[in-house]
């Protein structure tokens, strides 16, 4: 999904510079563009913004059950380097979040890395997927994606293996947030990663295993001015099937027409979802003690062309990332169940969920 709040505040407060010079022109989302996989894993600087974006749902052998989110993020400078390109130059300035929900203990942690590219402190290969910041990581080997991220609280060190091959989002793969041209993201997900790794806690390291959901976008002018916050959703279901839904919000509360989903069946293939084959409504809301943004919390969801009807229920409330010294932003990410039926048949899952807007102003220039 997209995650544009943070790519813009990076833009605006530290991509500026006296010695920069020269105006760069950063390609669009458009329609025609040709994916070719694992090319398209890499970094595509041709585009201003872009992210890697990694969820799951991990469980020891003792029955611990986690949430974990990594996420790399590349933002493009728009102005070129000047002739001597010296190496604290920054053309790209790279953003990580670690995210972990520790379910039994209904606690969360989350952490961040920002750095330029400099001297290999981050970075992110257009020849091959490996990213990086600090000693965070994502990388492709053999088809895999390994996950590493360390702190003092919590580690993950994870293999993720695709059962199923890249899904395109929106329309050929260019998934559009407004009605105007380029305002849209190229964006595809691999929506189901059998999970294997360890996970460590106070020191202590425990073999995990579990699914994930990996979203990756790249683009260059997606929102507007009218669109205030958004609410995605990836959801996980036992019967092999997903389902991403995004919902853009506009000033005069309205759901923006261009918001739409996916839904993935067991085989693979996959349908686009405009707005109006399904429905969202919350069912609760939250306050956040930290930052005070109100939250929804908990939603029925309702897509009648698949008989689907699912409650989603956050495994606990307060699995925010407030963040106001680093970056200043502000956003819910979270471990969510999934009950509900496929026309008589029971089904349930997992699910993340993905709130920003509602607790700080949304900032549109990306």
């Amino acid at each position: 999904m997209i995650r544009l709040v943070w790519t813009a505040i990076l833009a605006a407060v530290l991509l500026g510079g006296g010695w920069l010079a020269f105006a760069t022109e950063f390609r669009q989302a458009l329609p025609g563009y040709q994916y070719v996989f694992p090319r398209d894993h890499a970094s595509h600087e041709a585009f201003k913004t872009e992210w890697w974006y990694y969820t799951g749902h991990l469980k020891t052998a003792d029955n611990r059950r986690y949430g974990f989110e990594l996420t790399f993020f590349r933002v493009g400078n728009d102005r070129e380097q000047l002739p001597d390109n010296p190496p604290w130059a920054l053309k790209n300035l790279y953003m990580t979040h670690f995210a972990v929900s520790d379910r039994n203990a209904r606690s969360f942690f989350h952490d961040q890395k920002l750095n330029r590219a400099a001297y290999g402190f981050a970075g992110a290969n257009s020849d091959r997927y490996h990213a990086w910041n600090g000693n965070w990581s994502v990388e492709l080997v053999d088809g895999v994606h390994h996950l590493k991220a360390q702190t003092a609280d919590y580690a993950i060190d994870l293999t993720l293996t695709p059962k199923k091959p890249p899904v395109l989002h929106g329309k050929g793969g260019v998934s559009q947030k407004a009605a105007c041209e380029g305002c849209a993201s190229h964006y595809y997900s691999l929506t189901r990663l059998e999970t294997a790794g360890t996970i460590t806690s106070q020191g202590r390291t425990t073999p995990v295993t579990g699914l994930s959901w990996m979203d990756h976008e790249f683009g260059s002018n997606q929102l507007t001015e009218e669109q205030t916050g958004w609410d995605w959703f990836s959801l996980q279901l036992d019967d092999d099937t997903e389902v991403m839904l995004y919902l853009l919000r506009r000033k005069d509360g309205t759901p923006e027409p261009n918001s739409s989903g996916t839904v993935i069946y067991a085989d693979g293939s996959s349908r686009h979802l405009p707005l109006d084959a399904f429905t969202v409504t919350p069912t609760g809301a939250w306050t956040s003690p930290e930052s005070g943004g109100v939250y929804p919390m908990g939603w029925t969801i309702a897509i009648p062309s698949e008989k689907l009807h699912l409650t989603v229920t956050p495994a606990f409330e307060n699995q925010e990332l407030h963040s106001p010294f680093l970056s200043g932003i502000t956003y819910w990410e979270g471990a969510s169940d999934i009950t509900g039926t496929r026309g008589t048949s029971r089904v349930k899952g997992r699910a993340y969920v993905e709130m920003t807007g509602y607790a700080q102003d949304f900032d549109e220039d990306i």
